[in-house]
């Protein structure tokens, strides 16, 4: 395979969703197709030893649930396929946004009975951010649920985003019978006795007669032909090229837990989904088909993995050339030349060493503390991807060790944590005391924060929460500012020392802007794109 070749075959893609939705089940059935586990794990099964395989945290194996991103890797028909899977839980961090900004595309995973839910709204602001290409699978149709019409509609009136039907339901719940595929005009039943018992039928339309023979219920066969006719006539076109820039979503119908719809699915999306996309650099565009030197950016790191042996993994998302083990490249913000010796591709916690990858690839490296979110590697030449963003935390709160004479760990401790983009760490500004204070997406951080500093550095902390729930990275003209500076109360610096605003609610934000037009107030540290 050359290196064309070896990029056109690549898709990396985030899966997006609310709790509960069945992301986990949905990415292990993926896996599942594509040769990587034997078996499909569920976080039902967390009673037993049985955990997600994209699982690793203590806390998330006692709760069942995703607190991380994880990487995950597989092959299927051809493609080489990565997985950047995102918690789901209401409590996530940071590290889910960040983990968008490595994705050429989503899959937005909906409940049929819940529909667009709070998490998967805020996600989906993400990936629009980006304009990605976003593919929607509406999952559990085997349980009783909401109308799909009415589902389209919700996904135009909340999220902005209009929608195309690759297939469509034929009943659901006790009726579900199988879904009908516009494009391939082919039926698949669906056998609830036997539900990974899949019979295919090729129709010549949704007319054809061997529809009828297939599905004995005139009823339901009478239903279905009326919604594709209105689909016909009133819905939205196949439109490839919004797909591509994430205005129009194709929409798949199935149910994860019984694996039905999930192949189709991934068929689909993986030749819908973009290869790997050009990048923004101080240099212009680098697009992975045309510069083939070895180029990357640090997009996640986590530490102590492996508590035996307190590592650091740095998470590099290829974006040009081929990779080899053993190369040199040139770290750019510290100016040095750093060997990639021992690359790691990770399910989880199982790693392999890698011998060469290729752009759209995601590579683990073992990291003694040199490298942060955000970070440029590159071979032959020095330039850099724009700057990774910090979003607004919604939950804060001071902190402080229990034991000064521990003070020493803390301080490492709450500096990993914050290299990861695990929190985020202010101090307070035009104050007599210093105080640090903890900024979080999703309030299990705090729990996730005390429970890693006592693990992971023996350290006990006492958090006291405030009450602000907005943060704001300011900008504008010098005077302005410093008349800010002078009279408002609740500022932070970040880590490089940007002055934030924070603010208790959303009246109080809003007053500010009025009474300082000339000041801009960013919802993220992410100034370049704005």
């Amino acid at each position: 395979m050359n290196y064309k070749e070896a990029i056109e075959k690549r898709r990396t893609f985030a899966i997006i969703s609310h709790p509960d939705a069945g992301k986990t089940t949905l990415t292990e059935k993926l896996l599942l197709f594509g040769g990587a586990i034997r078996e499909a794990g569920t976080v039902k099964g967390r009673k037993n030893s049985k955990h997600a395989v994209s699982d690793w945290m203590e806390i998330e194996k006692q709760r069942g649930i995703s607190v991380t991103s994880s990487v995950l890797e597989f092959e299927y028909d051809g493609y080489n396929v990565n997985i950047l899977d995102t918690p789901g839980h209401q409590d996530f961090s940071e590290d889910t946004y960040r983990t968008l900004t490595a994705a050429d595309s989503a899959t937005m995973l909906i409940d049929v009975a819940k529909g667009v839910e709070a998490q998967t709204k805020k996600l989906f602001k993400v990936c629009r951010m980006r304009g990605i290409p976003i593919f929607t699978f509406i999952n559990k149709l085997d349980r009783q649920g909401r109308d799909p019409f009415e589902l389209m509609e919700e996904l135009e009136d909340l999220l902005g985003i209009r929608s195309y039907p690759m297939g469509w339901p034929i009943g659901m719940g006790q009726s579900f019978s199988g879904v009908y595929d516009r494009h391939a005009k082919k039926l698949e039943l669906y056998n609830p006795d036997n539900p990974k018992d899949i019979d295919i039928i090729q129709l010549s339309g949704p007319d054809d007669p061997k529809l009828d023979e297939a599905i004995n219920d005139e009823q339901l066969v009478s239903q279905f032909r009326e919604e594709i006719e209105l689909l016909d006539v009133a819905g939205d076109e196949y439109n490839a090229e919004l797909i591509a820039n994430g205005q129009l979503t194709p929409i798949f119908f199935g149910s994860a837990v019984s694996s039905f719809g999930v192949q189709t699915y991934l068929e689909h999306m993986l030749n819908l989904a973009p290869c790997p996309a050009p990048r923004n650099s101080s240099n212009g565009l680098i697009d992975p088909l045309e510069h083939q030197k070895f180029s990357g950016f640090i997009f996640k790191i986590q530490a102590n993995m492996n508590p035996a042996h307190r590592d650091r993994i740095a998470f590099l998302r290829i974006t040009s050339g081929k990779f080899e083990r053993g190369m040199s490249v040139k770290h750019v913000r510290i100016g040095k030349n750093i060997k990639l010796a021992q690359p790691t591709q990770l399910l989880a916690q199982s790693r392999n060493i890698v011998e060469e990858a290729y752009a759209g690839d995601i590579l683990g490296l073992f990291d003694p503390g040199n490298l942060r979110i955000g970070d440029t590697l590159v071979e032959g030449g020095s330039f850099e991807f724009a700057e990774m963003p910090h979003f607004s935390p919604e939950h804060f709160s001071a902190i402080s060790v229990k034991e000064a004479l521990k003070h020493k760990s803390f301080e490492k401790g709450i500096h990993q944590l914050t290299e990861e983009g695990a929190i985020q760490l202010f101090k307070t500004y035009n104050r007599f005391v210093e105080q640090q204070i903890v900024g979080v997406v999703g309030v299990l951080q705090f729990e996730v924060l005390e429970q890693r500093l006592k693990s992971e550095y023996n350290v006990d902390i006492q958090l006291e929460r405030q009450p602000f729930t907005f943060a704001r990275w300011i900008t504008g003209p010098e005077e302005a500012f410093t008349k800010f500076k002078k009279t408002q109360k609740n500022l932070v610096t970040d880590r490089d020392e940007r002055i934030v605003a924070l603010f208790e609610n959303e009246f109080q934000m809003r007053t500010a802007q009025e009474k300082y037009p000339d000041l801009t107030f960013h919802e993220n540290s992410f100034f370049k794109e704005q």
